[in-house]
């Protein structure tokens, strides 16, 4: 265990303080031995629980119950065939869960928490489940803890609510003597106060450290505790709640109307009991649209896997179902609109001077400003501002020996909602400026700066003049001060002294700002325009100054409006009053997060549909109240990415975009398919019951709806889901967020597509009866008209383009193999003479052909009739 925290020696002989860890094939060795670092969670469906759910399908019980029906009717090659479509749909059922499954494990593994951990003395960051035994992890705000280990250097606060059920975090300290025999686990229990013992999935709150894993997966207490902490199944979305209600009623509708059609036919027609159940099975599967659940699993989880590809990560597959009704996009400035490349620009003094950063050496004031600057900041930095800030102190100090690099602080003040800054306390002896003082550092808002440091009004005035002059350069501006003074007394028996409650109570001087620079991204001019002609209307949320803001907000277009909500000000309104002013505000700054809750909580009270980004752990609660929280994937904490319900990978705002446009898209496509599945329901339906109730012979057997499912299935999860986005897509408002696929509109514009083909086609079957022609004949031409029916209605319920060349419309490759399905199909029932009788068909004569071309042009033309009289749905 020597080598993880023995010191390197670096390139001039010193000693190098940062601990080596593990090597990268020790920690592969210890990979393959104790196997990845994953808690028992739940396993995927296996294929007999697949099987089973298909057999228990209404739709296959009815299946089930023709193939016996016809066994006792003695007809045994129909009943074979009809059982033997029951494993060809098992099989395709099969292949569309594998293909949804490896979607949303894909999705799993890429939203799996990460850890940064020291590899052969550098910084790496892994997957959780790559973290070994004996790793040592860089641990900041917002990380969920991969494993059980002991604090080593650093302090902590941790939240271990999810082992003890205390929501109070907790307090970590370093370990005076660490066990560095790694594999025994810890002996204290979660929730306990100033130990350095930290166990997997739990959260810290604030601090920063770097601790030794001594425990993982199962070993650790979490896996100890069991399984059922990891199992989580995710609910059911409103959408997919309304299918399953309307599937339940038209499932009962079906079984009414089938029980009905076999009384009327056995007591009122006097046919016997098994052809009444035959015709009465083959009307249960016309009306039954057992489509609709595959409909929306599969659009949903391959819609979210396809989102994945484009740098955005879908942790809750239900909010692909809001991407389309969004109405307001709340976004964070730092790394979303920008880079998220701080850099320090500019140092200004308080006599009123800015010196620029890249000057090769500062005055003495400036230097100071550098000094106490890194000295307010973490010795191990995780905020990019944080970085920027020692990156250039280190350059710029090096020389002058105001540079402290192992300098540490023995005390802290973090940043609260009532004070914008924090403030370290050094010993004076560790900065060479007497042993028995402390050295206070502190950096902020400028305005809080200030008010610490007691400025005169006149000096105020001054400062607030500098600020507004960097702000509106776009820069981020941080007011710096020190202190000094004697340590305060320890107490008897205290290991520690008595700091105040406050940085109120030390006594600072104003050493001047520092700004930091942070451009816009390149690509967010573009997406912020393509936003606003979609309809959706963006805020900035931002804790930067609001000169800042708008300086921002200009450079990248999404806002020209001067006005700003600052937080202050959002204090002192009230609900109504703040819906009111946010309706003509695009810019909110010096926000605190509990603010953006409000904010959020506000605007979806008015009526929008509001998505947010975040990425820290107080944004937690701001992103779980939106209806679509975006948390940061690069910079932002586990406890963010965990609240949130998409993750950029990126970060990028363009990604943003990209995911409106993809929840659209899917959201269309899920329409199109919802309408295509009604209306080529209702020719079926129709054929399966007029003939049963005007004494006609049967057009439609249990046989032919399943031949006909064959082409169906694949239609609404395949080719549907395939289609291209529409065009003007980005162009249009956000839909009503009451809006569903189900709604009357839609469906109606389906009942008028397959009522229409519905009376076509009983009109040429009554024809073709009058006219004396066979029976077998007759079904055949109304069997392939049905057929070529509903390869136009996937055509139909495309878009816009006309029903003939909509198949020669680009972008979706499944199109043409539908079509070759179809040509199959019907060579098959036609060409084979086994199957043509069995199936009671026969080859198609003069009169039947004319018939069949007839009926499809017909068809068509009905198709293009609704379309040009405003009734077919519009893409």
């Amino acid at each position: 265990m020597k080598t993880l925290l023995e010191p390197r020696i670096g390139p001039d002989g010193a000693a190098d303080p940062t601990p080596r860890g593990l090597s990268a094939s020790a920690a592969a060795r210890r990979l393959e031995a104790d196997g990845p670092n994953l808690l028992p969670g739940s396993a995927p469906k296996s294929s007999a629980t697949i099987v089973l759910g298909v057999l228990v399908e209404p739709m296959f019980l009815m299946l089930l119950a023709a193939g016996g029906v016809y066994l006792a009717l003695g007809d045994r090659a129909e009943a074979l065939f009809l059982l033997g479509f029951v494993f060809v749909v098992i099989g395709i059922t099969l292949v569309q869960e594998r293909r949804t499954q490896r979607a949303l494990e894909s999705l799993r593994d890429l939203s799996a928490p990460r850890a940064l951990v020291l590899r052969d003395g550098m910084e790496v960051r892994v997957a959780g489940a790559d973290v070994v035994r004996g790793d040592l992890l860089r641990l900041h705000e917002g990380d969920r803890i991969p494993a059980d280990a002991q604090l080593l250097t650093g302090h902590l606060s941790v939240n271990e609510s999810l082992l003890t059920g205390e929501a109070v975090p907790v307090n970590k300290q370093p370990a005076r003597s660490p066990a560095l025999a790694v594999g025994n686990g810890s002996s204290d229990a979660p929730g306990g106060d100033a130990t350095a013992w930290l166990f997997a999935s739990t959260v810290v709150t604030s601090g920063a450290g770097l601790a030794l894993v001594h425990a993982t997966a199962g070993a650790t207490a979490v896996g100890r505790i069991g399984a059922a902490l990891n199992a989580t199944t995710e609910p059911a979305s409103a959408l997919q709640l309304s299918s399953r209600r309307l599937v339940r009623r038209l499932g009962l509708a079906a079984l009414v109307l089938a029980g009905a059609l076999v009384g009327l036919g056995w007591w009122w027609d006097g046919r016997s009991l098994l052809d009444s159940l035959l015709a009465g099975i083959a009307l249960a599967m016309a009306i039954l649209p057992e489509e609709i659940p595959v409909i929306l699993t599969v659009f949903l989880a391959l819609g979210a896997w396809r989102m994945s590809r484009q740098k955005v990560l879908t942790r809750r597959v239900s909010a692909v179902e809001a991407l389309g009704a969004i109405t307001v996009l709340a976004v964070d400035k730092t790394g979303t609109l920008t880079l998220n490349r701080m850099a320090v620009a500019a140092l200004a003094l308080p006599q009123g001077h800015t010196v620029p950063a890249a000057e090769s050496a500062l005055p003495a004031g400036a230097e100071a400003i550098a000094e106490f600057a890194a000295l307010a900041t973490p010795t191990h930095p995780f905020d990019p501002m944080d970085k920027a800030i020692r990156s250039f102190a280190r350059q710029a100090l090096a020389r002058s020996g105001r540079w402290h690099e192992a300098a540490e602080p023995v005390h802290a003040y973090p940043l609260s909602a009532g004070l914008l800054m924090v403030t370290q306390v050094y010993r004076g002896g560790d900065l060479g400026r007497g042993a028995d003082g402390h050295v206070l550092a502190a950096k902020g808002a400028p305005e809080a700066v200030a008010d610490l440091c007691r400025v005169s009004p006149a000096e105020r005035s001054a400062l607030r003049s500098q600020v507004e002059a960097m702000a509106e350069r776009g820069l981020r501006v941080l007011g710096v001060a020190q202190g000094f003074g004697p340590l305060p007394a320890t107490a008897p028996g205290a290991s520690a002294p008595a700091w105040p409650a406050s940085q109120r109570d030390f006594s600072f001087q104003f050493v001047g700002l520092i700004g930091m620079a942070d451009p816009p991204r390149a690509d967010v001019p573009a997406a912020i325009a393509q936003c606003q002609q979609a309809g959706v209307r963006l805020i900035m949320m931002t804790g930067d100054h609001p000169a800042t803001a708008r300086a921002i907000a200009r450079q990248v277009g999404l806002s020209e409006r001067p006005a700003v909500i600052a937080g202050p000000e959002l204090d002192a309104l009230d609900d109504a009053a703040l819906l009111v002013r946010l309706r003509h505000t695009d810019l909110c700054a010096r926000l605190q997060p509990v603010h953006k809750l409000r904010l959020v909580q506000v605007l979806r009270a008015g009526g929008e549909v509001v998505a947010m980004t975040g990425d820290g752990v107080n944004d937690a609660p701001a992103l779980k109240a939106a209806d679509v929280g975006i948390a940061m994937g690069e910079r932002g904490t586990d406890v963010a990415r965990e609240a949130a319900a998409l993750v950029l990978l990126d970060d990028s705002f363009a990604s943003i975009v990209a995911a409106i446009r993809q929840g659209r898209r899917i959201y269309d496509n899920i329409g199109k398919a919802t309408r295509f599945t009604f209306a080529v329901h209702l020719p079926i339906i129709a054929l399966a019951l007029v003939p049963a109730l005007l004494h006609w012979p049967v057009l439609l057997l249990p046989v032919h709806i399943v031949l006909l499912e064959l082409l169906i299935d694949p239609a609404c999860s395949v080719v549907f889901e395939a289609e291209p986005e529409a065009a003007g897509l980005m162009s249009r408002p956000p839909r009503a967020p009451d809006d569903t696929p189900f709604a009357g509109r839609n469906l109606l514009q389906g009942a008028w597509q397959g009522g229409g083909l519905g009376v076509i086609l009983l009109l040429g079957a009554e024809l073709l009866r009058r006219a004396g022609v066979a029976t077998a004949q007759g079904r055949t031409a109304v069997f392939v008209a049905l057929v070529l029916g509903v390869l136009m209605l996937v055509l139909a319920n495309r878009g816009r383009s006309p029903v003939v060349s909509g198949a020669q419309s680009p972008g979706n490759p499944w199109l043409l193999r539908m079509a070759v399905l179809v040509a199959a199909l019907l060579a098959a029932v036609l060409g084979v003479p086994a199957l043509r009788e069995l199936m009671g068909l026969a080859w198609p004569d003069a009169t039947g052909l004319v018939a069949m071309v007839a009926m499809s042009l017909l068809g068509a033309a009905w198709l293009a009739g609704l379309r040009a009289r405003g009734r077919a749905w519009t893409a």
